[in-house]
């Protein structure tokens, strides 16, 4: 969607439209960073970008809960490479039914050593969207 120079060596800094593939009244737009080829020359490390994430979602429709999982993990809603191997970015959605609420939680998912580098936003659900909600 977006992207700029973060600083003078290239490093960048990308901006995604993130679409929940079962909520399509909600999007959320995540930022996360991009390593340029100097700034992997200098660090040593070719192969992995790092795990900062932010993450802001909003209501751009109606909210239909009946296909959405009431898993008190929640599901995974998108998921992208950051190194070779081992590390991506991903985002959460958990729903919050007695608050009235959709979370979405970007954070690193990583075979070893897990990051605690996360963001969280929230969408508020009306009584139309619960109506729809799962029993």
């Amino acid at each position: 969607m977006a992207n700029f120079s973060n600083d003078w060596t290239g490093n960048e800094i990308v901006v995604e439209a993130v679409r929940d593939p079962d909520l399509p009244g909600i999007i959320c737009h995540m930022t996360y960073f991009d390593r340029s080829v100097i700034d992997r020359l200098r660090q040593g490390n070719w192969f992995e970008d790092p795990s900062n994430t932010s993450i802001a979602c909003q209501r751009i429709g109606p909210v239909d809960l009946s296909h959405v999982s009431l898993r008190k993990s929640g599901t995974e809603v998108f998921a992208q490479r950051q190194s070779l191997f081992f590390k991506k970015v991903a985002v959460r959605r958990i729903l919050d039914l007695p608050n009235r609420s959709v979370l979405y939680v970007s954070h690193s998912r990583e075979i070893i050593e897990g990051s605690a580098k996360m963001s969280l936003s929230t969408v508020a659900l009306t009584d139309e969207d619960l109506a729809t909600a799962p029993k």
